[in-house]
């Protein structure tokens, strides 16, 4: 077996370190002073760089094109923002390098706090948690009508990748219509898929909005005063996806005049969003901190997925989650 020089930038406790080392008995771990604080973080160059023939985490964009021999990144997020540019897939491409990314490890996680979301909507549960009417008042028959079931509305998925799948599979027993939003449909969606010439008409059908777009130059914004001006009054938006693909003061304009009914948010930019952000003074606008991918064993689960697509790297196999 080949032996490979593998760097891996991504912080992670002593126990789970062993469980790498195990995983790549045979390479050479390369491992920098200072690892990334997060899958989010900007990693620091580092001169060990120059002679790895692999990388797991977030490798520096500069240290990878000075890196000759460097034949595979495995990008420790679903998200490949950093690397999604031009001049980096011209590079990626020339040089031979292949990128994958860990889409295999949030897609379940991501899934379900998107559903957690569209769930804790329809049913009310930020307004019934707050409420102590007592049975049989009008606050309490209004709170009970208001709350509905998901069933006959329907459901846009913006970026339909790994997490917009599963959560069309999650969405599907609650009789749900499905429309998703690609640049090209791939003929194995299960639903209607509109580009960007259907994409008005998508949003002024759907009940709910999904962003999971990735953020990119062709992405930043996409959600603007003319896309929520788009979407059917009263719709619900949900971002689990990047905060710069949403203009935010076109979001708190669309929330204040109705036309978007409530905003729930994994993602915002910058994050965390400042206190004196209008967004937060918005009763119908609901964050949580960028934890949707978030859950037990993480780093674990993250160090096995690189592990099992090493396997296929060395024996020549299809990378999984491979995007360049």
């Amino acid at each position: 077996m080949e032996s490979l020089r593998i760097y891996v930038d991504l912080a992670m406790p002593a126990e789970t370190l062993e469980l790498l080392r195990h995983g790549t008995a045979g390479h050479e771990l390369v491992l920098p002073a200072k690892p990334v604080s997060s899958v989010l973080a900007k990693a620091e160059r580092d001169p060990q760089f120059t002679t790895v023939d692999v990388a797991f985490g977030q490798p520096d964009v500069q240290s990878i094109s000075e890196a000759a021999q460097l034949r595979w990144v495995h990008v420790s997020s679903a998200g490949i923002t950093r690397y999604d540019t031009p001049e980096f897939r011209g590079l990626a491409t020339g040089r031979r390098i292949a990128l994958s990314n860990s889409s295999g490890v949030y897609d379940e996680a991501c899934a379900v706090h998107a559903l957690s979301f569209m769930l804790a909507h329809t049913r009310k549960l930020p307004l019934g948690l707050r409420s102590r009417t007592p049975n049989g008042s009008p606050e309490w028959q209004a709170l009970r009508a208001a709350s509905g079931t998901l069933r006959g509305e329907t459901v846009l998925l913006l970026g339909y990748g790994a997490i917009a799948k599963r959560l069309a599979e999650l969405l599907r027993p609650f009789g749900v219509k499905l429309i998703a939003h690609r640049r090209k449909a791939r003929g194995d969606e299960g639903m209607p898929v509109v580009a960007e010439a259907g994409l008005p008409g998508a949003l002024a059908e759907a009940d709910h909005v999904v962003n999971i777009l990735p953020e990119s130059t062709e992405t930043r914004g996409f959600f603007d005063r003319a896309r929520f001006a788009s979407v059917k009054p009263g719709a619900v938006f949900y971002n689990i996806g990047r905060g710069a693909t949403v203009n935010q003061d076109a979001l708190v304009g669309a929330l204040r005049s109705g036309r978007v009914g409530a905003a729930w948010l994994d993602v915002t930019d910058p994050e965390p969003l400042p206190a004196s952000h209008e967004l937060w003074a918005e009763p119908n606008c609901f964050i949580t901190p960028h934890v949707a991918g978030g859950h037990a064993g993480e780093v674990d689960t993250l160090v096995r997925h690189f592990l099992k697509n090493l396997e296929r790297f060395v024996r020549g196999e299809a990378l999984l989650d491979r995007v360049i």
